[in-house]
C-alpha cells in the first residue's frame, strides 16, 4: 500500500492515469474518493475523475492519504456482454466514424480521444437491443474536423450497403463540429437528383464524451436508433433524406429530429448546441418509461402529405474530392489580393459570406476606400472567367435578398449568384460542391429546391 503525507512531503502525488482511493480533508471532515487521477485543474492541486464521471479537485495539502488501485480496463471484444437480439425487431446499422460520441478521456493527458470501437457502444448501452437489431460498421475513428469530401463518399456508400443488406435504417455516429456539413452533403448524395434513400439515415453525435457524468451520448444514440427503426420513410422533398438527432434542450428527456439541410451547430459545448436555421425541427422524441413518444411538427406532416413520390436511389451520387471551393468573409479585412492569390491556385468556385442580406464591400462612395473598387474588379474578373461566385448569408438566419438595396442589384448585374437563397451557408456550399461534381449548371440550379434545402416559408 502506498501512502502520502503531503504535510510532511514524504511522498509525491500520483501521476495522471493512476486509479486511487484518496482521503481528503474538507472544511468540516475527511471524505473518501475513488477514481482516476487527471492532470491537475490548477497548480498545487490534485484532480480526480470519480467513478460516476464527475471531476473533483482539492489543494494538494488536503490529501491525507491515498492508495493505488488496479485500473478498470474496458472489456476486450471477446468479453462483450451485449444482450441477444430480438428477431422481431427492425434491423438498423450503426456506421461509426468517430467523434465525441465514440470517445473516452485519455487520463494520462486529460484530453478526449476518439477511440471507442462500435461493439463497445452496443455493449455499453444494452437498452439499444430493445429498440432494434443492431449491427455496426466501423469506417473510421476521426474527429469531425478531419472529415473531407472523400469521407462523405465512404459514408454514403456504407449507407447504401446497409440498405442493400436489408437494414430498415442507418445511424451514422459522427463528431458534432462538422456534423451539419456532412448531413447536408449526404442529403444531396441521396436526394439531389429527385430520389430518396431506401430508409431513414440518421446522424447523431454528442457534446460530452460517454464516460462523463453529464454525457448526452446515451440518450442521443437511443433516440437516433429509434428514429432509424420506426421513423417515417423519408420523402426526400422535406429535407428528411438525412436527419440529425440531438438534445432538444440542455436537460435530458427530449430529443429533437432535425432536417440535415436546415441545422447548424450554434454552441461549442451546450448539449442543445444544434438549432434549426430558417426552419423548425421535424419532430421531437420524448423519453418515457415504455420508450420514446414521437411527435411530428405540423409543417412536416403537411409537406409529407403533398410530396410527390420519389424513386429510391439505387446508389448515392458522389463528390469529386478534388474540387476546390474558396470561401471568404465579407467585411473590413477582405482585400482583392487575397481573392486573386486563392483563385490563382485553380479553385472551381468562390463563396462569399456576405453581410446583411448578402452584400459585399465593393463601393467607394466617398473616394476614400480604394480597396473596395479593387474588390469589385477582381470579382468581375472571376465572373468573366465563368468561375461561379456565390453569396451566402453571414447572418445565418434569413434569406439572401439582393433586390432590396442598390448594392445587391449591382452584384446581380455583375453576375454574382445567390439571390433568393434561404438555406444554411453550409448546405449551400455542400450543394455547390455536389453540383460541380455532377457537372450541373450552377447558375440555373443553385436556387432550385432539390431536396428541401430551400423552404417556402421562413420559420422563426
Amino acid at each position: 500500500m502506498e501512502r502520502l503525507d503531503l504535510l510532511n512531503n514524504m511522498v509525491e502525488l500520483p501521476e495522471p492515469g493512476v486509479r486511487i482511493r484518496a482521503v481528503v480533508l474538507t472544511h468540516d471532515e475527511s471524505v473518501e474518493h475513488t477514481g482516476l487521477v487527471l492532470p491537475p485543474a490548477a497548480a498545487g492541486h490534485i484532480t480526480i475523475k470519480l467513478d460516476n464521471g464527475y471531476n473533483v479537485s482539492y489543494p494538494s495539502e488536503a490529501v491525507q492519504e491515498w492508495t493505488g488501485l488496479p485500473t478498470n480496463e474496458a472489456p476486450s471484444s471477446g468479453e462483450l456482454r451485449a444482450p441477444a437480439e430480438d428477431a422481431t425487431l427492425p434491423r438498423v446499422r450503426l456506421i461509426h466514424t468517430g467523434g465525441t460520441i465514440a470517445s473516452k478521456v485519455d487520463y494520462a493527458t486529460g484530453a478526449v480521444e476518439a477511440k471507442f470501437e462500435p461493439e463497445e457502444m452496443l455493449d455499453a448501452i444494452p437498452e439499444l437491443a430493445s429498440i432494434a437489431r443492431l449491427d455496426a460498421k466501423k469506417i473510421g475513428n476521426m474527429f469531425s474536423d478531419d472529415i473531407r469530401p472523400q469521407h462523405w463518399n465512404i459514408i454514403a456508400e456504407a449507407c447504401a450497403e446497409a440498405f442493400a443488406d436489408g437494414c430498415r435504417g442507418v445511424v451514422v455516429a459522427h463528431g458534432t463540429d462538422t456534423l451539419h456539413i456532412s448531413s447536408a452533403a449526404l442529403s444531396f448524395a441521396f436526394a439531389g437528383r429527385g430520389t430518396r434513400p431506401a430508409g431513414p439515415i440518421v446522424m447523431v453525435g454528442s457534446q460530452r464524451s460517454s464516460d462523463r457524468g453529464s454525457s448526452d451520448a446515451t440518450e442521443n444514440l437511443l433516440a437516433a436508433v429509434h428514429w432509424a427503426a420506426y421513423g417515417p420513410e423519408p420523402v426526400g422533398e422535406a429535407g428528411d433524406a438525412v436527419t440529425v438527432v440531438m438534445h432538444h434542450t440542455q436537460s435530458d428527456g427530449v430529443m429533437a429530429v432535425h432536417s440535415g439541410l436546415a441545422i447548424r451547430k450554434m454552441h461549442s459545448s451546450r448539449r442543445d448546441a444544434f438549432h434549426p436555421v430558417n426552419a423548425q425541427p421535424i419532430a421531437t422524441l420524448t423519453f418515457e418509461l415504455d420508450g420514446f413518444r414521437t411527435e411530428h411538427l405540423p409543417w412536416y406532416d403537411a409537406v409529407r402529405n403533398k410530396a410527390a413520390e420519389r424513386p429510391v436511389a439505387a446508389s448515392p451520387t458522389l463528390y469529386e474530392a478534388g474540387q476546390r471551393i474558396a470561401q471568404f468573409i465579407a467585411g473590413p479585412w477582405l482585400h482583392a489580393e487575397q481573392i486573386e492569390a486563392v483563385v490563382s491556385t485553380g479553385v472551381q468556385a468562390v463563396v462569399f459570406h456576405g453581410t446583411g442580406l448578402g452584400h459585399l464591400p465593393i463601393d467607394d462612395p466617398q473616394n476614400d476606400a480604394p480597396e473596395n473598387a479593387l474588390l469589385w474588379r477582381v470579382i468581375t474578373r472571376c465572373v468573366n472567367r465563368e468561375l461561379p461566385v456565390v453569396v451566402v448569408n453571414q447572418c445565418i438566419h434569413g434569406p439572401v435578398d439582393m433586390n432590396v438595396y442598390s448594392k445587391g442589384r449591382k452584384q446581380q448585374q455583375m453576375g454574382v449568384l445567390g439571390h433568393g437563397l434561404n438555406a444554411t451557408p453550409e448546405a449551400v456550399v455542400a450543394k455547390l460542391h455536389w453540383m460541380l461534381s455532377q457537372n450541373m449548371d450552377v447558375k440555373h440550379m443553385l436556387t432550385m429546391n432539390l431536396c428541401g434545402e430551400h423552404r417556402e416559408t421562413l420559420r422563426e
